[in-house]
């Protein structure tokens, strides 16, 4: 008897979510050594070092996982089955194009920092937060080199090595927090300059491990302009809209942690500002963004492993579908698509908000890393969690819109989510300080979230709204029955002692109660996808 194939995207989603699972894990424990290191809240060390990292990181995140690769990918797909030769030098084009802009990008960023340098180096914390800037942006060309080989990788449907080229990062940086900086960097700011040091270092890594896979798979440097033309031409044209469109979520992060670097307290600075006339406080002290990076660490654990592991998978299938102009099969696989993500996000998200204190506990609270620490990192924990369903689920419907070549309906929902999530931000940071941020970021991604699956189905490909549905009320009920025990087992429990293995029960017990309880409950209601996971079958009921 024939045994039935595995659908390409359960084969590439488990794939992807394995290797994204290693990489974030790493992460954390990279996140835990920098932490102890750093701490949150002492002499705004860790804020200038987290919000300099910010900034290759969103360019990573538009010109290396977002707009660059998703409207590169689809282009160079079709062109590998049409014709491998030119989609090799059309690859090449990409790549060479690409570091040669992002170059001169770093170049005029780095004259940029040194004349802040010069001009305002007075200012408390400047000084700090422009170095370390100067130190890391030529990581954003190598990371964003690094992301174009690893959409070659996709496009020729090898998903491991590319799945596993992002531990390099976490690798690299745990030696530099492990080994390097404590025994040879003095003090907090020459640590930190370390694993600035260490990300560059990771970024060339990240590279070089790819290039063995692809020579085996046949990409050459073949430069040839006229060949690849037509087709850099598409991407150039795609990638404008999508910048804003994709990587929405970034950039209202981006701005979240602007916002609490320029209206939080400075190191040994005044605690309130002159406003017309008037005497205002600042909202937020120091350890604000730090406290909003860790915030979004955690939530972006189920967002690599679950939204952006279905949308990588799910991207070339709609793409292929949409070449061919079969909407009712592109339908239904972007209704498969956010079934799969809205059951394992949602409990996901669940977690964290009733477990964000103890995790945030667990994995952080040593070295330099306070109590005080702590709660306010678990605040941003658990209202960034409120939307990480959102953030899944938008990672894979702007991919859907985007293999149909429509960029301009998700801009449009973008700038009105990137507005809304401003408003809300300096609304809500008077009476919640940086919470106030995690907050208006998960409404924001809620609101532009559910308005692109009602235009997607409206105008694009019809989904299977009852299908969705029954999904959506089997996964409330699951989680409400999976937060009910999470309580019940964390108040029967001991307090914590402060020993590792009292921590380490306060989150395990809980956490392995509650996914049985969820998983039991979704499967009691009727539930399939979990079992589409496992036997790699699409139920499209």
């Amino acid at each position: 008897m024939k045994r039935a194939a595995r659908h390409p995207l359960i084969t590439g989603t488990v794939v992807t979510s394995l290797g994204t699972l290693v990489s974030r894990g790493l992460g954390l424990l990279r996140d835990m050594s920098t932490a102890a290191l750093l701490g949150m809240s002492q002499g705004g060390v860790a804020d200038a070092f987290w919000f300099a990292y910010r900034l290759p990181n969103l360019f990573r995140q538009l010109f290396g996982e977002g707009a660059m690769t998703a409207s590169y990918l689809p282009v160079l797909t079709i062109q590998l089955e049409r014709d491998p030769h030119v989609a090799r030098q059309l690859a090449t084009v990409v790549v060479t194009l690409l570091a040669v802009f992002l170059a001169i990008l770093v170049a005029l960023g780095e004259l940029l920092f040194g004349l802040v340098w010069l001009i305002w180096s007075d200012v408390p914390g400047l000084g700090l937060l422009v170095g370390l800037s100067a130190v890391m942006l030529p990581y954003l060309l190598l990371i964003c080199i690094a992301a174009q080989l690893t959409a070659m990788l996709y496009a020729a449907r090898h998903f491991t090595v590319a799945a596993l080229t992002p531990t390099m990062l976490n690798i690299v940086w745990l030696i530099g927090a492990w080994v390097v900086a404590p025994r040879f960097a003095p003090n907090q700011v020459a640590q930190a300059y370390v694993l600035a040091g260490a990300v560059l270092v990771a970024g060339m890594a990240q590279i070089v491990v790819q290039l063995p896979t692809l020579r085996r798979l046949g990409f050459r440097f073949d430069y040839h302009w006229s060949a690849a033309r037509e087709g850099v031409i598409q991407v150039t044209r795609n990638m404008a809209p999508m910048i804003v469109g994709l990587a929405v979520t970034q950039i209202n992060t981006f701005i979240d942690s602007l916002i609490a670097w320029g209206l939080a307290v400075a190191p040994n600075g005044s605690p309130s500002f002159s406003c017309l006339g008037r005497t205002v406080h600042y909202p937020m002290q120091q350890g604000a963004v730090a406290a909003i990076y860790f915030g979004d660490r955690l939530c972006e654990f189920p967002l690599g492993v679950v939204g952006l592991a279905v949308a990588v998978a799910i991207f070339p299938l709609l793409s292929r579908h949409a070449g061919r102009g079969d909407y009712r099969q592109l339908g239904a696989d972007m209704t498969v698509g956010l079934r799969l993500v809205f059951c394992l996000a949602l409990p996901a998200g669940a977690g964290l908000f009733l477990l964000a204190e103890p995790v945030t506990r667990l994995l952080f609270q040593r070295g330099q890393f306070r109590p005080e620490d702590t709660i306010r990192a678990a605040r941003m924990v658990a209202w960034y969690a409120t939307g990480v369903w959102a953030y899944c689920e938008s990672a894979v419907v702007v991919r859907g819109f985007y293999a149909l070549n429509d960029f301009r309906t998700p801009v449009r929902v973008a700038a009105w989510a990137v507005g809304l999530n401003l408003f809300l931000n300096l609304t809500l940071i008077w009476p919640l300080a940086e919470a106030g941020l995690a907050i208006s970021t998960s409404i924001s991604a809620a609101v532009q979230v559910l308005a692109l699956i009602a235009i997607f189905s409206r105008r694009r490909a019809p989904l299977i709204w009852r299908s969705l549905a029954a999904t959506a009320i089997r996964a409330i009920l699951a989680a409400l029955v999976m937060g009910t025990v999470v309580l019940f087992v964390v108040r029967a429990m001991a307090p914590d002692s402060g020993r590792l293995a009292s921590q380490l029960l306060r989150v395990g017990v809980p956490l392995l109660a509650g996914m049985g309880a969820y998983c039991g409950a979704y499967l009691l209601l009727g539930g399939r996808e979990l079992g589409m996971l496992l036997s790699g079958k699409i139920d499209e009921g």
